[in-house]
């Protein structure tokens, strides 16, 4: 499988914004949440390719590029938040990790986002953590609209990067 090429800039800053650009409409609303929930500035953007690869390089990217932050002077390296989008909410706990992974009680496989058949949400969560190296964990307390929990877990997992990303 080639790789799919990306490039990112992120730093800590008040207000967040981001400017993304994966190739999957959704995609980049839901990482455009994290960032400004987080207090980040972000610039994503990833060449166009399948979905699961471009899902896959702007988790991965974005992941490396948060590493130096969670790990420099002053930062925490750990976060928390709970946040809503409109009738859901959705918390993010995570932590600097040897061994990341992501344990999410939310699981989107089943359904179709933006017409796309694989669980996109789910890949990009996973290349974060790993690129990033961090112990993530998602719950979804509430949630009827599975875009509003979407956005609730970007809003909270960028709440918690922001956190740990600074003292």
């Amino acid at each position: 499988m080639p790789e799919t090429h990306s490039g990112v800039r992120v730093e800590v800053a008040a207000p967040g914004q981001g400017d993304v650009a994966t190739g999957l409409p959704v995609l980049d609303h839901l990482i455009r949440e994290l960032a400004v929930s987080g207090g980040l500035r972000l610039a994503l953007e990833v060449a166009p390719g399948r979905a699961d690869e471009e899902a896959a390089a702007a988790g991965r990217s974005l992941g490396e590029a948060l590493r130096s932050l969670l790990r420099g002077d002053g930062a925490s390296g750990r976060g928390w938040a709970w946040l809503p989008a409109d009738e859901a909410l959705a918390g993010a706990v995570l932590e600097i990790a040897e061994r990341p992974l992501v344990i999410s009680n939310a699981d989107f496989s089943g359904e179709r986002l933006g017409g796309l058949s694989s669980d996109v949400v789910a890949r990009f969560l996973d290349e974060l953590a790993i690129g990033a190296g961090l112990n993530i964990h998602i719950r979804v307390l509430e949630g009827r609209d599975s875009q509003h929990v979407r956005v609730a877990i970007f809003k909270a997992l960028g709440a918690a990067l922001g956190q740990a990303t600074r003292p």
